[in-house]
């Protein structure tokens, strides 16, 4: 029989090493940043562990948006079509407002690099935008592919104005530490959507895979996975109050580089 409340633990595990490769890649990134260690993020290996990371997240949104939508589809619980839009819609909104509060904090205190468009108000937004395609295959495949290439080609030119930032157009000069445009990563979240309808069909997973969910790793890599948006609100603040409790970041060096 199958259990509507069962969690795939593959996805959550994968989800829960993102969280890991995150931390490991904004850890250096900070000890960079405030001059702790000289270190190059933005280029070689670790500017692709942050691409690898971002890509491995927004796929796994739309591999999750396509779970849920199926189960509360098995569930018979989308009968009223705008009440399930709803249940998107506040979704979306609130962690588009989580990521305004990112901005509101990066903006007081980082002010020369402040988070205009970053990941957390693109997630919010792409689950929006995202719902009439739920229940779509090929179509997310198609639009995945495209919608990378488009992103690909506006990374290529500047703009003299930031309206569309959002969109993927640049302001000749910008700089964020954390930037999301819907254009190309919209397209990895389709994509996502498309191996969601692919492999986990009605509910069930539709390739073979070993039992391994009371494995140790598992479980713990699993529970990083479930708290991977608390972690993700907490483990920046956490990060500077190790790094100055180790001795390697004081206060005078933290304020200097903040201001």
């Amino acid at each position: 029989k199958m259990d509507l409340n069962q969690r795939f633990w593959e996805i959550d595990v994968i989800r829960g090493l993102a969280i890991v490769m995150m931390v490991t890649y904004h850890l250096l990134f900070d000890m960079a940043f405030f001059g702790v260690y000289t270190l190059d993020v933005s280029t070689g290996i670790l500017w692709w562990l942050a691409r690898l990371t971002a890509f491995m997240f927004l796929f796994l949104v739309g591999v999750s948006l396509v779970l849920s939508h199926t189960r509360a589809e098995l569930k018979g619980q989308n009968q009223e079509r705008s009440g399930f839009f709803f249940k998107y819609l506040k979704r979306g909104v609130k962690i588009f407002l989580l990521g305004i509060l990112i901005t509101m904090v990066t903006w007081i205190f980082i002010p020369q690099d402040f988070i205009v468009f970053g990941v957390l108000h693109f997630i919010g937004i792409a689950i929006i935008l995202e719902y009439p395609f739920l229940n779509k295959k090929y179509l997310n495949l198609i639009l995945g592919i495209l919608f990378i290439i488009l992103g690909l080609i506006l990374a290529q030119f500047t703009v003299s104005y930031p309206w569309l930032l959002w969109l993927g157009l640049k302001p000749l000069g910008f700089i964020t530490v954390d930037y999301f445009p819907l254009l190309p990563w919209l397209g990895v979240v389709s994509l996502g959507l498309f191996a969601g309808k692919t492999l986990y069909q009605g509910y069930k997973r539709k390739f073979r895979l070993p039992d391994l969910s009371k494995n140790h790793f598992t479980l713990l890599f699993s529970f990083l996975g479930r708290h991977s948006l608390l972690i993700y609100l907490l483990h920046q603040p956490l990060i500077i109050l190790v790094l100055y409790l180790l001795g390697v970041l004081d206060l005078g060096n933290l304020f200097y580089f903040l201001n």
